[in-house]
């Protein structure tokens, strides 16, 4: 099956970035002072939405990760729904206190999509 490779690699990356989600979410939701001595302010919600949107998502990245070992199409679909959700969260999070880490985040979640979208195609022979 074509693909096969970027897909183990689209799950790695999702378990990664599941992880930094997982992280980013408590400490938003706790207030660390990794977001409260920025003085950033958001544009939807507070702080502690944010976290709470951030974990969730953290935690249906993981599960699609550990899907996609499995070769399960739930991975699949909710891997590319999930990196595409956090492409666009990390568009938002462009203007908050680490700028080029929230574009590293959306070029991550890019490579994501299209691992998951190569994955499945048929070989062609010649």
């Amino acid at each position: 099956m074509r693909g096969l490779g970027r897909a183990i690699f689209a799950a790695i990356l999702l378990l990664i970035a599941g992880t930094l989600n997982v992280i980013y979410g408590i400490a938003a939701v706790s207030d660390a002072h990794f977001y409260t001595s920025q003085g950033v302010h958001y544009v939807f919600g507070s702080l502690h939405t944010w976290g709470w949107i951030t974990l969730i998502l953290g935690a249906v990245q993981l599960t699609a990760g550990f899907s996609l070992f499995g070769g399960g199409t739930y991975g699949r679909i909710i891997g590319i729904t999930a990196a595409t959700i956090g492409a666009v969260e990390s568009l938002l999070a462009v203007t908050g206190p680490n700028p080029w880490w929230a574009l590293g985040i959306f070029t991550l979640c890019v490579i994501i999509i299209h691992g998951l979208i190569v994955y499945g195609e048929p070989e062609t022979t010649t």
